[in-house]
């Protein structure tokens, strides 16, 4: 079990992270990005399962710079105070949330090379994070919507990413993501006959095949660049 604490960004903005410690010497970091639901118990549990395969997990509340505390579920209303507050998070003058997840993988350094993983707008952030920000070996967006938009695609990456996509997923579809391997043929994607939200146990939408199949590529993955 991890607990939370605070860490500040470049601005000296302060914010909380739920970091989990390794039982042992870590094999490295790896931040953890929440979904629209805030650092909930499903993203300390993910950060939790970093840390039991022995990283460094730190997973910074990114709703923080517009509302603190916030620990959301999946129901309908849930998602559209989400939606809301992800929405006034992008909005923010540049570079917004990015200097509070540069922040944590600072933090996460002191574990060796820093790994990170995100979920639908965390997958995003991870993929926005892979081409912007300094200190990452390693990036593991899942189905990150907005991921395969015109001004996304046209990033570049400074450090391998795995992408992991549901061909189900109504809110990403299958021709964009298509797209985006084309434009980025060293990005290793795969895409899984699941819906959005597939890794999430708590979600309707949560496919164990998909999610178990997911992890262990990213786990592999990591192995290969953090260690």
């Amino acid at each position: 079990m991890g607990q939370f604490t605070d860490l500040k960004a470049a601005d000296g903005f302060t914010f909380p992270a739920y970091v989990a410690q390794p039982a042992g010497k870590p094999r490295g970091g790896v931040v953890v990005l929440q979904e629209i639901f805030g650092v909930n118990s499903h993203i300390r549990a993910v950060a939790d399962g970093y840390a039991a395969a022995g990283y460094l997990a730190v997973a910074p509340s990114t709703f923080h710079r517009v509302k603190p505390g916030v620990e959301l579920g999946y129901a309908p209303d849930d998602m559209s105070a989400g939606m809301a507050l992800k929405a006034t998070v992008e909005a923010l003058p540049a570079p917004g949330v990015l200097q509070d997840i540069q922040a944590a993988v600072n933090h996460a350094a002191q574990a060796g090379k820093v790994g990170m993983v995100g979920y639908c707008w965390g997958g995003l952030l991870t993929w926005r994070s892979a081409c912007l920000l300094n200190g990452l070996s390693a990036a593991v967006p899942y189905y990150g919507g907005g991921m395969t938009s015109e001004a996304e695609v046209a990033r570049q990456p400074k450090c391998p990413v795995l992408a992991h996509f549901g061909e189900k997923d109504h809110w990403i579809p299958l021709d964009g993501v298509e797209a985006f391997k084309r434009a980025h043929p060293a990005v290793d994607v795969h895409i899984y006959a699941a819906n959005h939200g597939f890794n999430c146990d708590q979600r309707g939408a949560w496919d164990a095949t998909a999610a178990a199949q997911a992890r262990e590529r990213t786990l592999a993955f990591f192995a290969r660049h953090l260690g």
